[in-house]
């Protein structure tokens, strides 16, 4: 290559304006320089792209940047003509194009201009590109976001697998590959299928010291997140949720509560996806609320959050979200909000695809399962994950179980009964089954390998299914076991580990978070809802329900149920607004029935200095019936019930269901047009009485207090709704 004569560092000063290289960025551009294959390994924010972009700037020729993101190729493209006065230096070329741009970047590689040229892998598979380019000068292929190569990487991309291919059918020119996460496995299947297996790898330590990591139990996330984010206000952050439709409730919840966050999602039009991504980066707005399609490449180092409302699909996801926070070097903030219901979410969406690909994507969510899980130091766990040790004394209280550590146990007995099952069981078993060995527990496979005749079966059932699963995962960074991945999981003894078991030694270990019992506890408490905070409070309230539903000429309940009061005596709501956002009220009762009750609360709280909890209350957005537009379109013109329960794929009696919903939240129904065609007068004067007079006026009541051979389900259900819009909305 030729290459100009000044020192590297000069050039950087030159194109980049920096005076020094970051750790191994030097070695490996001049690696590159000298015509040599590189693959490198680098965290997010270690200057990964500046290994490709020097090197392409001084070469003769035009490097070629295979890139798996628009967004991410345009961040970079913008990045580089930044730094330099004329826009042809750097080009993308992919779907987004018009002919005329195509033309034009065809153009300015052929006279020499761009030095670096951005494609998608499927951009590359055409054959006008590939004739274009077997007739241009290649200093390079830089493989970015290289894992996607790899069917065990986060984010594996079939049509990368054909890059080895496309670059031989091009023409002969170096590759580097770059990532900023891979383990030992995914590492030798990138190198594999480019051809570079016998290339040097430049591995940088994946220890980002400035990152706090966090992981919280699922319980009120939306109230967590909400106040995470107050207190962290002003400061930019993500909030990464697994579903589109999540994304959109999160943001709007954040926005009605007075939080500046937009919505980013593949779902979204491409010129609101990038108006979004723009905002964030010009500070415009603090939050992205984003499914994993944001980040990759944004060049943003003052993130100080990445919040995960959902637990990612595997560790190296999450490593490389969690990686987006801090990379100037100052505050990252890390949380994770986990509970098992979100593993059974991610196990669902590997149904339907090939077996081999399942047997990954379950091993990767079991590696995700013991982060989450595990009590060790967060950080220590990750770094073994991608085959780096580390002292957990150097942490330095930068993860939640550093800073709040369990007590630890002497676990050299429970290490030793471990190995002896692994290899009683002939090393031939996955975790879940060895631990399933140790407690006495049977399945298929177990008895195939006739382990329930074994000394060691059942010898471990003094301990939870869970506290043997602590000991496995600390065995495993400890070494003395390691997983056979090729085989999906099954546990293999290390030479540390048979030393072990002759000469044991006492080893200290903690038990795992059991976030599952957390979540449960929490769901019990919670369904319970049997007693208010308050229960004076409560009790005044009932009373004045009572007496304010005698002068109204209605039920109680039907003025405000049992539920909201509980939910008023816990809250204090002072204001209609906050009256809205209590269990089962909305708008419409907050405004038609609230003033009495809230002249009373805000009394009550004065007399008796009550602190409201007032940085707990969060407004929410009404969860609407995805039909609700159509249903009361379609009551406004009359339709028959039938017919709008058909038109929408439902039952007769999921559509009452709904429209229950809609008038219980406050919004006026008529359907008079069709209970008139169902009901005379007299039953109509008769259930009027009837739910007017009731204690509660429910369907359950009603259907009690009449025969089945006088009204039907529906017509009961029916009239219902009629009344509740007519006297309550």
């Amino acid at each position: 290559m030729n290459i100009h004569t000044k020192s590297l560092t000069d050039e950087l000063q030159k194109y980049f304006g920096f005076n020094r290289f970051k750790s191994q960025q030097e070695t490996i551009i001049k690696n590159t320089l000298d015509g040599n294959d590189a693959f490198v390994i680098m965290p997010t924010g270690g200057g990964k792209s500046m290994c490709y972009q020097l090197p392409a700037l001084i070469s003769e020729g035009c490097a070629i940047v295979v890139s798996p993101l628009i967004a991410l190729m345009k961040n970079q493209v913008d990045a580089i003509r930044g730094f330099n006065n004329d826009d042809a230096i750097a080009h993308v070329l992919n779907s987004s194009l018009s002919k005329r741009d195509v033309a034009q970047v065809k153009e300015d590689v052929e006279t020499g201009k761009t030095k670096l040229l951005y494609v998608a892998p499927e951009s590359l598979t055409k054959e006008e590109y590939i004739d274009f380019l077997k007739d241009r000068k290649i200093s390079f292929y830089a493989i970015d976001e290289a894992h996607c190569i790899s069917e065990w990487g986060h984010d594996f991309r079939p049509e990368y697998r054909n890059l080895r291919k496309i670059i031989e059918n091009i023409g002969f020119a170096p590759i580097i590959a770059l990532t900023a996460t891979a383990t030992t496995k995914v590492r030798e299947d990138i190198q594999k299928n480019l051809g570079i297996s016998d290339c040097p790898v430049f591995f940088d330590s994946f220890n980002r010291d400035n990152l706090y990591y966090d992981i919280r139990p699922k319980i009120d996330v939306e109230k967590e997140i909400i106040k995470f984010i107050k207190q962290n206000e002003g400061k930019s952050g993500i909030v990464y949720c697994l579903s589109r439709k999540k994304v959109e409730e999160i943001a709007e919840t954040l926005q009605v509560n007075g939080i500046n966050a937009l919505p980013y999602h593949a779902g979204l039009e491409n010129k609101t996806r990038v108006k979004h991504q723009d905002a964030f980066l010009m500070e415009d707005v603090d939050v992205i609320v984003a499914t994993i399609a944001f980040g990759m490449g944004i060049d943003k180092p003052d993130i100080r959050y990445v919040i995960h409302h959902d637990i990612p699909k595997s560790l190296e996801s999450y490593y490389q979200e969690t990686g987006r926070a801090g990379r100037d070097g100052g505050e990252g903030n890390c949380v994770t909000f986990y509970s098992y219901q979100d593993i059974e979410k991610l196990e669902k969406f590997l149904q339907g695809k090939p077996v081999a690909e399942q047997e990954i994507g379950r091993q990767l969510i079991l590696e995700t399962i013991s982060f989450a899980e595990t009590s060790m130091c967060r950080r220590k766990y990750i770094l073994h994950y991608f085959g780096e040790t580390f002292d957990d004394a150097n942490c330095n209280e930068m993860c939640d179980n550093c800073r709040h550590p369990k007590p630890k146990f002497n676990g050299e007995e429970y290490i030793v009964r471990l190995l002896d099952s692994v290899k009683a069981v002939n090393e031939r078993l996955k975790a879940k089954e060895v631990v399933k060995v140790i407690v006495g527990e049977s399945n298929a496979l177990i008895k195939q390998h006739k382990s329930e005749s074994l000394d060691i079966y059942g010898k471990g059932k003094d301990k939870t299914k869970g506290f043997w699963h602590a000991v496995i995962r600390q065995s495993l960074v400890k070494g003395f076991l390691r997983k056979e991945i090729e085989s999906y999981g099954i546990l293999k003894l290390t030479d540390e580990g048979k030393e072990y078991t002759q000469k044991p030694y006492e080893i200290f270990l903690t038990e795992d978070h059991d976030y599952d019992a957390i979540n449960a506890k929490n769901a019990a408490t919670s369904n319970q809802k049997g007693a208010a905070a308050d229960t004076i409070l409560f009790a005044s309230l009932k009373d004045l329900r009572k007496k304010y539903a005698k002068e109204k000429g209605l039920p109680p309940n039907i003025i405000f149920s049992e539920a909201s009061l509980i939910d008023m005596a816990n809250q204090y709501p002072i204001t209609t607004e906050e009256l809205a956002q209590i269990h089962g009220v909305g708008q419409g009762k907050a405004k038609k029935f609230g003033e009495p009750f809230l002249k009373y609360i805000k009394q009550y709280v004065e007399d008796n200095d009550v602190i409201r909890p007032e940085e707990m209350v969060v407004k929410t957005v009404a969860k609407q019936s995805s039909n609700k537009v159509y249903i009361i379109q379609s009551i406004d013109r009359k339709l028959s019930i039938e017919d709008i329960a058909s038109a929408k794929g439902l039952t007769v009696e999921e559509l009452i269901t709904e429209i229950e919903t809609i008038v219980e939240s406050g919004t006026k129904i008529n359907l008079n047009y069709y209970l008139d065609e169902i009901i005379d007068e007299y039953q109509e004067e008769e259930l009027s009485d009837f739910f007017k007079n009731s204690e509660s006026a429910t369907f359950d009541e009603a259907r009690i207090e009449f025969e089945e051979d006088e009204y039907t389900d529906e017509e009961l259900r029916l009239y219902r709704i009629k009344f509740i819009s007519d006297v309550a909305n």
